[in-house]
């Protein structure tokens, strides 16, 4: 026998882990899409519009007879859709956890998320009930399928690879966001001479995610692989399970203290994103186009961004990245509060201090609590860790709205959000990772 020719099963066990890993990533590659194209860019606007079509003489909707203003119908959709997904991810990920049956319940998620989206093509007219729907279910099926998503890491990265493994599929998302977004709005600046109405191409990016969405999703559906768990106790309802989730997360207390500070620091990404085209546009000035030029820029380095603070991570550790990280995110909305109107061109610097921290300080931030994870409950806790993320940021819009309320200034507003990150960046500072991740009763990498 040619021993040259032999692998030692150590080999075969990487080979595989590694094809794992490859087929991850295309899940961010595959969803990411929704994120920008759909709720970041086209949909809050459309979908407005198609209220404001349905809406009586005072400017109301009676969606099941309640009257909403048209103007508020998206923002009210979102919220119910975070209602829907706060009930669904706890009992999801416990059916996870007990199963061991992951991937079924990930194509059930995606493909629900997937063929919501791509029925958004349908949404026209006055049709504001249906794309109420359709955005409820798809918001509410992406936040499942990211929970189970991320509840792979451990499984599929040795704990000195999860800061690049989870690097890597950040940028993915981020590279692929970038990809349509450029292509929908080719369409959409173009779309009369490509002999198409505005409102039929922004149906075509709706639904084109949606398509995009549920073909890449077949990659990590093919190459991910199912563990077998031990036999455990039957699910419990919505927030019975939860708060049976957040009971056991007691018993590892400095997992739940990281939980808090990254509840915090990321309260304050969240209404960055969310709010930074509200501050450039009614406080600086600026344009439609220019506001998206900046999100493709933000999407753009957030891809470097990822990746170069995956490669600090490897040199540093997750813990000191994203310390370092959170000085950043201060030192940027510092910058920000100083820009002059009406130049784009210190906007676009704006947004590209973001886009190079943005990614990274979520990878990281996903890696290292994924070593905080008890074995064998990792679709149970990231189901709390994806609440935190998209569930329970609040504090930081409400925070934004009354500063400018109370001050009729948007940089005081934009300002007031330091304290998210210098928060967020004491109490991280404050957690001992390494005793927390023996406490789990997982194995301590030699840098973390």
């Amino acid at each position: 026998m040619d021993t040259d020719t032999v692998r030692s099963p150590a080999a075969d066990e990487g080979a595989a882990r590694r094809r794992e890993q490859r087929g991850w990533y295309f899940y961010d590659w595959a969803c990411s899409v929704y994120s920008t194209s759909v709720v970041t860019v086209f949909l809050g606007p459309y979908l407005t519009s198609v209220a404001e079509a349905a809406a009586d003489a005072d400017g109301f909707v009676h969606p099941l007879g309640i009257p909403v203003r048209a103007g508020s119908f998206f923002a009210y959709a979102v919220s119910l859709s975070v209602v829907v997904a706060v009930l669904v991810m706890p009992l999801v990920g416990a059916a996870a956890d007990r199963t061991g049956r992951k991937k079924p319940l990930l194509a059930a998620a995606a493909y629900t998320g997937a063929a919501a989206t791509a029925g958004m093509f349908f949404l026209d007219g006055d049709r504001y009930l249906l794309g109420g729907l359709l955005l409820v279910v798809a918001n509410a099926a992406q936040s499942v399928a990211m929970m189970l998503y991320n509840s792979y890491l451990p499984q599929i990265a040795a704990p000195e690879e999860r800061d690049a493994v989870s690097s890597r599929g950040w940028a993915f998302g981020y590279a692929a966001g970038a990809l349509v977004l450029v292509a929908n709005l080719v369409l959409y600046t173009g779309h009369d001479s490509f002999g198409v109405s505005e409102s039929m191409a922004v149906r075509i990016c709706l639904a084109s995610a949606g398509l995009w969405w549920g073909a890449f999703a077949l990659i990590p559906l093919r190459r991910l692989r199912d563990r077998r768990a031990p036999a455990r106790e039957a699910s419990l309802p919505g927030f019975r399970q939860l708060a049976a989730t957040v009971r056991d997360m007691r018993r590892h207390p400095l997992t739940l203290a990281f939980l808090l500070a990254y509840l915090i620091y990321n309260d304050g990404i969240q209404t960055v994103i969310s709010q930074a085209s509200v501050y450039g546009s009614q406080e600086l000035g600026l344009g439609q186009a220019t506001l998206i030029v900046a999100v493709l820029l933000v999407q753009v380095l957030a891809v470097a961004g990822a990746l170069l603070l995956g490669r600090l991570a490897r040199q540093y550790g997750a813990k000191r990245t994203i310390l370092g990280s959170l000085v950043a995110w201060t030192l940027t909305l510092a910058a920000g509060y100083f820009l002059p109107a009406g130049a784009p061109g210190w906007f676009f610097v704006l947004a590209a201090g973001i886009g190079l921290v943005l990614g990274g300080s979520q990878a990281l931030s996903r890696s290292l609590f994924s070593h905080l994870v008890p074995p064998g409950k990792e679709a149970e806790y990231f189901s709390a860790y994806e609440i935190s993320d998209r569930g329970l940021s609040w504090l930081g819009p409400l925070l934004f709205g009354l500063t400018y309320q109370l001050t009729g200034s948007y940089r005081d507003a934009i300002v007031s959000l330091v304290g998210f990150f210098v928060l967020g960046f004491v109490l991280l500072a404050r957690v001992p990772v390494r005793r927390a991740i023996a406490d789990a009763g997982n194995p301590v990498p030699e840098r973390i």
